[in-house]
């Protein structure tokens, strides 16, 4: 476990637990998504872990991309993943890894899961959360569409209607208001956020590991294909609009705390 550079990997009894360690808020990049992914594959080997909790340190649970990195490692000749054709290291193919694990995972939202931080979020089976949290899919606040296959994920959570709402206002949503819209299924204090995740990974893995599988992939069949599909159309959106005056003038006005002058070009 000592290849991990970006998250803590650890073993508590039944349950694995993932802490992602990019303070103060956790901002992502290919590399942590991918160490995200190769941890649960390795929780899917163990044959003593049946659920896992990921969390993070900091103030936010994960606040998003780190558009000051590039959208995937350099090489000179990357191999092409052959379901997506997408280079193996891009960010979206290491996503959907995520969505292939095949045991139960808890996230402890107890700050900030915006943008992409908001899909890897989704990615869990169920999430954990407090009235502080704020969860929001910002992309058109920023010209953008959004990505990390929420168009697929959040309408099933959330409803259809619902995932139009927070896409279209790209409004933060407090861990009260998710929990009542079904974003997430548990809000308490603050303080109290990773424990409660740890003791519903804890009740979940009380079960039969082999029934558990079983079942999960009966719930989730399909979900990280629809995911990929999902990635794929983002992504080609989100090119097209990486290039305009919106997208960049959405991009400063975020860092720079006020309302974006959009054109519409």
């Amino acid at each position: 476990m000592s290849k991990y550079t970006d998250i803590g990997v650890e073993k508590h009894g039944h349950v694995g637990l993932i802490e992602i360690r990019r303070p103060p808020l956790n901002f992502f990049n290919v590399s942590l998504i991918n160490q995200i992914a190769d941890a649960l594959e390795e929780f899917d080997r163990d044959v003593e872990i049946r659920a896992s909790v990921l969390a993070a340190q900091g103030r936010a649970f994960c606040a998003g991309a780190d558009f000051s990195d590039p959208a995937e490692p350099q090489e000179e000749r990357p191999r092409a993943d052959p379901a997506s054709n997408l280079p193996i290291n891009h960010l979206y193919v290491q996503a959907v890894r995520i969505f292939r694990n095949k045991k139960p995972i808890v996230a402890a939202v107890h700050g900030a899961a915006i943008g992409g931080g908001l899909g890897l979020a989704v990615s869990a089976d169920f999430r954990v959360t407090c009235p502080e949290a704020r969860f929001a899919a910002n992309f058109t606040k920023l010209g953008f569409h959004p990505g990390f296959g929420l168009t697929a994920t959040l309408p099933e959570l959330v409803g259809k209607n619902n995932a139009e709402l927070i896409f279209y206002t790209s409004r933060r949503i407090s861990g009260e208001d998710a929990t009542k819209m079904g974003l997430a299924n548990i809000c308490v204090p603050r303080d109290q956020v990773r424990a409660e995740a740890m003791k519903l990974a804890n009740e979940i893995a009380e079960c039969s590991p082999l029934g558990l599988i079983s079942t999960r992939a009966t719930m989730r069949a399909g979900l990280a294909d629809r995911v990929m599909a999902a990635t794929n159309h983002e992504l080609a959106e989100q090119t097209k609009l990486r290039a305009t005056e919106d997208f960049k003038e959405g991009v400063k006005a975020t860092a720079e705390r006020r309302i974006a002058n959009f054109k519409g070009r």
